[in-house]
């Protein structure tokens, strides 16, 4: 039976087709030049203002001497680096270009396990190209490149190719809820992008300072649920913790006696219901101040001294 363009899509292929549509003209293939001889490189962004600010990843732009953006009206336009944060992978450019489509910023605190994502970005150089999959995890704490540790990560099985990076994870409202960061080789479905909480709050700094501030405990750490039975016995009304998957050598949390599988539970009395919470808790003002951390360690809920270091 022919194809008939009139058909209604069944709901699946719907909400994908929205999300591309509503998305996908504001996707920009980025190639990068670094000087001297030197090859350049290429990846994706998603411009969420207007006036061309665009996100991208730390690794796709980081140490480069010149940056082009292609758009998807087949303009070539120059793109300035605002600043980038190899700790988060995130950085900001700004297009020489006015009056863009721009993408609407979700939440990825509100994502859920299961649910639709679609990853739209410019694997090797195929540019404007939608992969759709499920959110596999969240929480994750990816290794980068770079040696970087990132916490918050969401798992995905949206499929990615060299050249996404940078680009956007997009739920089925068509809200960018995550910036595409890696995959595992050659293992199949295991993708992670930034959560878009993280990757906001960065851009915000980067646009105001063109560097992001911060004090360090030098710990990686995990979001987790807290079960009923735990949360009862401690009287939290907290569902949710950080979990410390990995301690540094001589770092504040390693001389403030932070170990790995400690539950933080609060910073300085504020309540620490994932790793975005204790980003935004280490301040630059919070640079060499005691702070209290409450933990929960092997049944006992103790609270430790740590003085974070600058970041």
């Amino acid at each position: 039976m022919p194809f008939d363009s009139t058909t209604s899509l069944d709901p699946y292929s719907e909400r994908v087709v929205q999300a591309f549509e509503r998305v996908g003209p504001a996707v920009a293939h980025i190639t990068t030049s670094h000087g001297h001889g030197r090859g350049g490189g290429q990846g994706s962004g998603v411009v969420f203002t207007p006036d061309g600010y665009t996100l991208t990843n730390s690794h796709v732009v980081g140490g480069s001497t010149k940056l082009h953006a292609s758009l998807t009206d087949g303009r070539v336009v120059e793109a300035t680096l605002i600043g980038d944060d190899p700790a988060t992978d995130t950085a900001v450019l700004r297009l020489a270009a006015t009056g863009l489509p721009y993408a609407e910023l979700g939440r990825s605190g509100d994502l859920k396990v299961g649910q639709l994502v679609v990853a739209i970005g410019n694997p090797l150089g195929f540019t404007c190209t939608v992969t759709a999959g499920i959110v596999s995890a969240l929480g994750r704490t990816l290794r980068t490149r770079s040696g970087h540790l990132l916490d918050s990560i969401v798992q995905t099985d949206a499929p990615l190719n060299p050249g996404n990076s940078g680009g956007p994870l997009v739920d089925g409202a068509g809200r960018v809820v995550g910036i595409n960061t890696a995959m595992i080789a050659p293992a199949q479905g295991i993708c992670f992008a930034i959560g878009i909480d993280t990757a906001s709050w960065v851009a915000t700094r980067l646009m105001r300072e063109g560097r992001v501030r911060r004090a360090r405990l030098g710990l990686s750490g995990q979001t987790v649920p807290i079960d009923a039975r735990t949360r009862h016995h401690y009287g939290l009304d907290q569902t949710s913790g950080v979990l410390v998957m990995e301690v540094a050598p001589d770092s504040p949390a390693a001389r403030g006696g932070l170990t790995r599988a400690d539950l933080l539970l609060s910073f300085n009395g504020s309540p620490l219901p994932g790793v975005d919470a204790l980003h935004r808790a280490l301040t630059a003002e919070q640079t060499g101040q005691q702070a209290v951390l409450c933990v929960l360690r092997a049944g006992q809920r103790l609270d430790l001294t740590v003085v974070p270091e600058e970041g």
